[in-house]
């Protein structure tokens, strides 16, 4: 049932504030190393035709949603277990990062992984002009429209950083919704949380870190990470079937 299909009206976002990703594309800090709280943009897509920012999903379903910022292929077994498990993971990737193993990608894929955009290079885009945050958005459509063949709408920002200018272009290359998160799921296996209790709650969006080399491995993290959902009452949703 998709009660929980999100509402533009600024009732359904939660205030999100800034997450930031460390090295790379996808290493996401924790909450001591977050920077000053970045206001998202209240009622979006309100008579300008923007899209709103969520970390999280207004719902009544029992769900939380799992996001991963390129680095899935460095884990071999990973395409297993979203096979064997049935997980409707999101991949948010990036051209330059996750283009030499778009063959890796396409095997999540077939196995119901959802690909969606993280730009072209990782280039942080608040402040860039329009111009250029319009490059990096609709040129990784372009990229993943033609070797994939579906077209994105759901888009993250590099480092969970944005501006207005970052809504418009994104809007324009046909983003439905800006994706952050309230959770992450760290190398070590640990849960952190962007602001509220440190708790999951139907509607959340987690973030999983990619592998580090003193790590643990991300189909460990994400089979220990089921086990805590479903300890909770949760399941994993699709998140394409509520943004």
């Amino acid at each position: 049932m998709r009660r929980g299909r999100f509402r533009p009206a600024g009732a359904a976002l939660a205030a999100v504030p800034l997450a930031v990703l460390l090295a790379g594309c996808a290493q996401l800090a924790g909450p001591a190393h977050h920077p000053a709280a970045q206001e998202p943009v209240q009622g979006s897509g309100q008579g300008q035709g923007l899209p709103p920012v969520v970390d999280h999903v207004r719902t009544t379903d029992r769900v939380v949603f799992l996001t991963y910022d390129d680095g899935a292929e460095r884990d071999p077994r990973f395409t297993g277990l979203v096979r064997e498990r049935r997980i409707p993971v999101t991949l948010f990737l990036t051209d330059t990062v996750a283009g030499p193993a778009y063959g890796h990608f396409a095997r999540l894929r077939s196995v119901g992984a959802s690909l969606q955009n993280h730009t072209l290079d990782h280039r942080s885009l608040r402040g860039l002009p329009y111009a250029g945050q319009r490059a990096e958005i609709c040129g990784q459509q372009g990229k993943l429209t033609s070797r994939f063949g579906v077209r994105p709408h759901l888009f993250r920002p590099p480092h969970g950083t944005y501006d207005t200018t970052t809504l418009r272009a994104a809007a324009d290359c046909g983003s439905a919704a800006l994706v952050l998160w309230r959770a992450t799921l760290d190398a070590d296996g640990e849960l952190t949380y962007t602001r509220g209790d440190h708790r999951l709650h139907p509607g959340d969006i987690v973030a999983v870190d990619p592998d580090r080399p003193t790590g643990i491995g991300l189909s460990t993290r994400t089979a220990r990470l089921l086990e805590e959902i479903e300890e909770q009452g949760l399941r994993v949703g699709r998140l394409e079937d509520y943004l």
